[in-house]
């Protein structure tokens, strides 16, 4: 009793100590601007001064204050891009950046808590309460399965790791994919494009290796994709199986371009989250070409001259920018492995993101319409396919194997159309005979149904088998 009456005058020494450090910092007056125009999607707000990237709240009589995000700024005024509806606002609206600051020290607290921040960014929340749950790019749950438990708000945007301190792809990854394992064999931190048209299969191959791949928390980012198709993908293609493990940042296509964008950045910061704990992540994200799309939309609005097909330079600058965030984590920590899905428009491989992922990313595999009219699944085109760090994480005599099986494949297929007619003559070409003995073999290898898991060391002997050259 007398120790905590000793104690009781120091407490209250320390407080007047911090409110006098309080009252001796200086206290800015927040600016309030007023929203003088709305083209389209973009606010034009003046006399609001906050940085790129600050979150603002507009007044809306009657209605919830609706949130932007500051995209540009000509002079005095700031371009907003609005993370929901804009019904309610009207000229001359109260435009207030956010956060407000902090209130005065309180009896008992230490470090100085109070002090005004001044990171005006966006806060979303983070932790173990996200696995099984399917969210939105703000964070609120849309499974309705009740608010998030055990999570926290934390920062989407965050240093970059130096690419010194990332440790290198030297181990191979399960994905449960036989045609992937064994041809296209996956390091742990790779990076890869999965190029494919409409209605080839990505949704399928995504959803097989969301549920075999050997990782610790899978995070999967619906971009820009239909509806209809987010229940099915949970329900129907991830699976109980995966689900457990999973966390789902769904933003579908009827989105603004903003939240499209922020879903893309909230399920990759979800990644370098789980990371930091020195966990091994899977991110599939699908697709990389709505979030360029996105981008080229808010771009396009606020004045930004467009380029190559209508793409502003903004957009070749985001995509790197959103790339480089996953991977290898530092010496000792976590992992990303992350699979971008890339929309080839019209199957053009010439497509201007098409091509610029495949200058960034460790590797592409393209699925094949061709192979998926005629039934072949996954519809992986193995001879336009390849991962780069493949020579890093497989045996030498794999390498050799999945070389030849390349040969093979390259050979009949040249050679198909005599095969069908009836003009292929055996003993003529030595290498074409070889190549037609192994081809059902190797056929059987490249497919597998969606429901069947095939693990690496299993897709490793059955390439060993079809024989030396």
């Amino acid at each position: 009793m007398q120790s905590a009456l000793h104690q009781r005058p120091e407490r209250w020494q320390r407080y007047l100590r911090d409110l006098t450090l309080y009252a001796d910092l200086p206290q800015p007056l927040e600016m309030q601007g007023a929203l003088v125009r709305v083209t389209g999607l973009v606010l034009e707000a003046s006399g609001v001064r906050a940085p790129v990237g600050a979150i603002c709240a507009i007044d809306a009589p009657g209605e919830a204050p609706v949130r932007a995000e500051v995209v540009g700024f000509d002079g005095d005024r700031a371009f907003l891009m609005p993370t929901g509806e804009l019904h309610g606002l009207a000229s001359g609206a109260r435009v207030v950046p956010l956060p407000l600051p902090h209130h005065p020290p309180r009896l008992g607290q230490d470090n100085h808590p109070w002090r005004r921040s001044e990171d005006r960014g966006l806060h979303l929340p983070m932790g173990e309460g996200l696995l099984g749950r399917v969210v939105d790019s703000h964070g609120h749950p849309l499974d309705r399965a009740g608010p998030l438990q055990q999570v926290r708000n934390a920062p989407m945007q965050r240093r970059p790791i130096n690419a010194m301190d990332r440790d290198p792809v030297r181990q191979p990854l399960d994905t449960g994919v036989r045609a992937i394992n064994a041809l296209l064999t996956v390091g742990r931190g790779q990076r890869l494009g999965l190029f494919a048209g409409t209605g080839v299969g990505k949704s399928v191959l995504l959803g097989m290796m969301a549920r075999y791949t050997a990782a610790d928390v899978i995070v999967v980012g619906l971009i820009g994709e239909r509806g209809r198709e987010v229940k099915e993908f949970i329900e129907d293609i991830l699976g109980e199986e995966g689900r457990h493990r999973a966390v789902v940042v769904a933003a579908p296509a009827d989105a603004p371009p903003l939240m499209r964008m922020q879903g893309a950045t909230y399920a990759t910061a979800i990644a370098e989250h789980f990371r930091d704990q020195g966990r091994h992540v899977l991110l599939l994200m699908d697709s990389l070409t709505r979030y360029a799309m996105a981008q080229r939309e808010i771009a396009l609005a606020i004045g930004e001259p467009p380029a190559t097909k209508g793409y502003p330079p903004s957009c070749f600058a985001k995509l790197p920018a959103l790339v480089e965030r996953s991977g290898n984590g530092l010496n000792g920590v976590g992992s990303i492995t992350a699979f971008y899905t890339v929309l080839t428009e019209g199957d053009d491989p010439q497509d201007p993101i098409a091509d610029a992922a495949r200058g960034i990313l460790d590797g592409h595999i393209v699925l094949s319409r061709e192979l998926a009219e005629s039934g072949h699944f996954p519809a992986i085109d193995v001879e336009k396919s390849i991962s780069r760090v493949m020579t890093s994480v497989a045996p030498r005599e794999q390498l050799d194997a999945a070389r030849r099986a390349r040969q093979w494949l390259a050979r009949y297929n040249r050679a198909r159309d005599l095969i069908q007619l009836g003009a292929y003559n055996a003993g003529a070409d030595p290498e074409l005979d070889a190549a037609v003995k192994v081809f059902p073999a190797l056929r059987t290898l490249l497919q597998q149904d969606m429901h069947e898991a095939a693990d690496l060391a299993t897709s490793r002997r059955l390439l060993l088998a079809l024989g030396p050259r």
